[in-house]
């Protein structure tokens, strides 16, 4: 404890910046399962003390909330080292603002700052919103031209580096940039979503995908970020891969992943990466509850990839996945094996895999003979043509 009291003098004389940066970096080396003696108590601290002067709490209420805006769904919590398409970790977002602030555009981001606390006191929402797009514009304009070069790049990543461990910290500022340049583009487009998508069924595919070939037309970088903006609205999230598989020449992986969206396909992977992640936090502080709801979204979607792409387990994707199940029961035996075999666990249910159940096994038929009849018919199509 007495070195934690030591290192905690230290932190205190930090700037409040770079103290949320910490914070955000503790809790991403966490989410990667990188065990550091004393890191929870300085958590706690950190965010105990934001949590007494608001500056997280409220963080509508700053310049950089402002600034990032755009981007809010987009977010997503955690940490991840993989490509995540289409989404940005919001961890990610406070060193990256240290690096605008601090070395893109400092002279820029000091008047900024200054004009936004101005605004931001006097409550005047619409005057704060229009000069952080102004802002935004700025920062696109120098993003472009600083990463136009190969030198530009390396010296981007090297900086990025002294903010932040994550390997994602580059790839991450490279989607902010692309994001903040369509930023209207995508408002528009979540707009005109529906609220909510419960049924996502052959009508509504066929029109989103009509939306989306609109959309990509005149901002083909910002596809993926369209996807996730649909993928938002989904009551079931790995009916995503519905898009790829409707548009597809077969169910076979090759033709899904050759489909204008196959991405949707890694990205529900993405999804199950995401979870796995969340499903560790959760075990680690014994929110089993918790764990039980993210264990079944889990094994649903790996049934759902499964049986929707036919060739699947032989596939990159199906690789991949494999990996990921593997590290996921890895976690469950885990925590079972903390109890005697006679008093079971909640997490070696096998309620927890729905899809064995007779209900599960005539969906499962239905979506077999509901695939054969489309694919009849696409093919009496051609014959007629």
């Amino acid at each position: 404890m007495a070195q934690i009291d030591r290192i905690w003098e230290f932190i205190q004389r930090l700037t409040p910046l770079m103290r949320s940066s910490l914070l955000a970096e503790l809790e991403r080396l966490e989410l990667c399962g990188v065990e550091m003696p004393g890191s929870s108590d300085l958590q706690a601290r950190l965010r105990a003390e934001f949590r007494r002067d608001g500056s997280t709490q409220n963080r509508a209420a700053t310049p950089s909330r402002y600034f990032f805006a755009p981007l809010e769904n987009l977010l997503i919590d955690g940490a991840p080292e993989h490509a995540n398409s289409g989404r940005i970790p919001r961890g990610s977002l406070a060193p990256i603002w240290e690096w605008i602030t601090r070395d893109l555009l400092p002279t820029m981001a000091r008047d900024f700052n200054a004009q936004m606390k101005d605004l931001i006191a006097a409550d005047k929402q619409k005057e704060a919103s229009q000069a952080a797009s102004t802002f935004q514009t700025k920062v696109v304009k120098a993003l472009e031209s600083t990463l136009s070069s190969s030198e530009g790049a390396e010296q981007t990543r090297t900086k990025l580096a002294s903010y932040t461990a994550a390997r994602s910290a580059y790839d991450d500022l490279v989607k902010i940039m692309n994001a903040l340049r369509t930023r209207e583009a995508l408002a528009k487009f979540d707009a005109a979503l529906p609220a909510k998508i419960s049924k996502f069924d052959d009508a509504l595919v066929l029109k989103l995908t009509k939306m989306l070939q609109d959309f990509a037309k005149k901002n083909p970088a910002a596809v993926p970020f369209a996807l996730t903006l649909i993928a938002n609205r989904l009551k079931t999230p790995w009916q995503l891969i519905r898009l790829a598989t409707k548009t597809a020449a077969s169910k076979a992986a090759a033709d899904v992943a050759a489909a204008p969206y196959g991405i949707t396909v890694s990205m529900v992977i993405d999804r199950i990466d995401d979870r796995r992640a969340a499903l560790r936090i959760a075990l680690k502080n014994n929110r089993v509850l918790v764990a039980r709801q993210l264990l079944t979204e889990i094994y649903n979607t790996e049934y759902a990839l499964q049986v929707r792409i036919d060739q699947f387990e032989q596939s990159e994707w199906g690789a991949r996945l494999r990996t990921l199940m593997e590290a996921i029961a890895a976690l469950v035996e885990a925590e079972i094996s903390r109890f005697p075999d006679e008093v079971g666990h909640v997490l070696g249910s096998r309620s927890l895999r729905s899809y064995n159940s007779l209900a599960g096994r005539l969906t499962h038929l239905a979506w077999k003979g509901r695939d054969a009849v489309t694919d009849g018919v696409a093919q009496i199509k051609k014959l007629i043509a």
